[in-house]
């Protein structure tokens, strides 16, 4: 997930009158506070996965704000740490912030100056927080092959890929420009017999017809003008392995006649000579278009999507699995950070909200080129508010809030008990939280789903 399971300030004062007021203007901003009388109490809540910041005193009996500040480095040393002083302990505050602490602030301090700290600590545990959850998605995306996502339509999809590999037959890919089809073909052959052994594809939508008979099958010797050669055309270099015939749906009408012959025949006959040569080829092919509609409209032969629709394998596109698009989005950060040699990557809140919020029309290939974009500095989401006209902060954290939650109702369906383990916080905070923002759990409620076909 890019979104924090939790969230929220832990303020940490033994004084009970100035606990409650700081509460009451953290609350007022919007921020949601935890109070502590001490930091005994507090330490044992604070996990290294904890999604908010501390704001601690320092002249406190027991354990004091600096040794407080000393543990919770321990635990992790990116939590935001925000110390309260008095004016006679200003030199002690500087030293702690050559130590790690995130901000200090001196009695009597102004309210906007506490609400400004509290949000800026907030802001940036929650970029540590992506970032550590970036980079151990992007650890697991080798895991998944070429195929990265654990939606139930992508675990579906390779299992299918598993079976279809073993059992050796022509296959046609259907799905989306961007999707990731040519992947689904190179699966299909580096899981079946033929791996090892050519895997040839070609680009049918960007073959010109004029030579795509030469290129796909060949010519014997002083066959073609300008040339005394023979040539082996595709098809035949092929033999043993894989022919991935990608973008099918855009192949020339003639051409179709002759891919026809060597479905059926297995054999294929160079221009020119005298007699067609077998070849022992797997064949997949891909298509962005609805090829039943085509055969239909004429614009594509129905004898050869008769042929080559056998088997049909659908890759589905990104907005139907959209909790694939962290994962992914990881796999090209890391890829591009790689490739341009940036060493770190902090994600926006502009770049999470068009994460969570853009449909990717162009499907994995988008938000690729997005990821790069996003770490070479160069993509600011479309959607983006212009500067000026962005809300305030508080007001975003509670947007971000929203959609953390709505999202988790959406993936079990409406069901609170289910998505209280997703959110990682107690069923009264989350009821609290949902009567603040005006959510209906109802709304939510599970509907029947609708059958895929693969």
């Amino acid at each position: 997930m890019l979104f924090p399971t939790e969230q929220g300030i832990f303020f940490v004062e033994d004084d009970a009158h100035l606990r409650q007021a700081t509460i009451q203007t953290l609350e007022l901003a919007g921020l949601h506070v935890r109070p502590f009388a001490s930091a005994t109490e507090a330490l044992p809540e604070i996990r290294p996965d904890f999604a908010g910041a501390i704001i601690s005193d320092i002249r406190m009996p027991g354990i004091d704000g600096l040794q407080l500040l000393e543990r919770v480095r321990a635990i992790d040393p990116d939590i935001p740490v925000i110390l309260i002083t008095g004016h006679a302990d200003v030199a002690m505050a500087v030293g702690a912030l050559r130590d790690g602490a995130f901000d200090f602030l001196t009695k009597p301090f102004a309210t906007d100056h506490l609400v400004a700290a509290a949000n800026k600590a907030l802001e940036k545990r929650l970029l540590v927080l992506d970032n550590r959850r970036l980079r151990a998605a992007a650890a697991a995306v080798d895991e998944a092959g070429p195929l990265i996502g654990d939606s139930g339509a992508m675990v579906q999809l390779r299992g299918t890929i598993r079976q279809l590999a073993l059992a050796d037959i022509d296959v046609l890919v259907e799905g989306e420009t961007g999707t990731g089809k040519e992947l689904a073909a190179l699966l299909l052959h580096r899981l079946g017999a033929r791996r090892g052994r050519p895997f040839i594809a070609v680009n049918c939508g960007a073959l010109p017809e004029a030579i795509a008979e030469v290129e796909l099958f060949g010519h014997a010797a002083d066959s073609v003008p300008h040339t005394r050669l023979a040539r082996i055309g595709q098809i035949e270099a092929s033999s043993g392995g894989t022919l991935l015939l990608d973008e099918i749906d855009s192949m020339a009408p003639a051409v179709q006649a002759r891919l026809l012959r060597v479905l059926e025949e297995r054999e294929v006959h160079p221009i020119g000579d005298i007699r067609p040569r077998s070849v022992d080829l797997r064949v997949i092919a891909t298509t962005k278009t609805d090829l039943a509609s085509a055969a239909a409209g004429g614009r594509f032969r129905p004898d050869l999507y008769y042929r080559l629709n056998l088997v049909r394998l659908r890759v589905p596109p990104l907005r139907e699995r959209a909790e694939d698009i962290a994962p992914l989005f990881a796999g090209f950060v890391e890829e591009a950070k790689q490739q341009a040699g940036v060493a770190d990557f902090l994600l926006t809140d502009s770049m999470r909200r068009h994460l969570r919020t853009h449909d990717w029309p162009g499907n994995v290939r988008e938000l690729r080129n997005f990821a790069f974009g996003a770490v070479l500095g160069l993509a600011e989401p479309p959607s983006a508010v212009p500067t000026g006209e962005r809300p305030s902060l508080p007001a975003r954290v509670n947007q971000f809030e929203a959609d953390a939650i709505e999202e988790a109702l959406r993936a079990t369906g409406g069901s609170v008990a289910a998505a209280l383990p997703l959110l990682g916080i107690p069923r009264k905070t989350f009821y609290d939280k949902v009567a603040r923002l005006g959510i209906k759990v109802e709304d939510f409620r599970a509907r029947p789903a609708s059958g895929r076909k693969l």
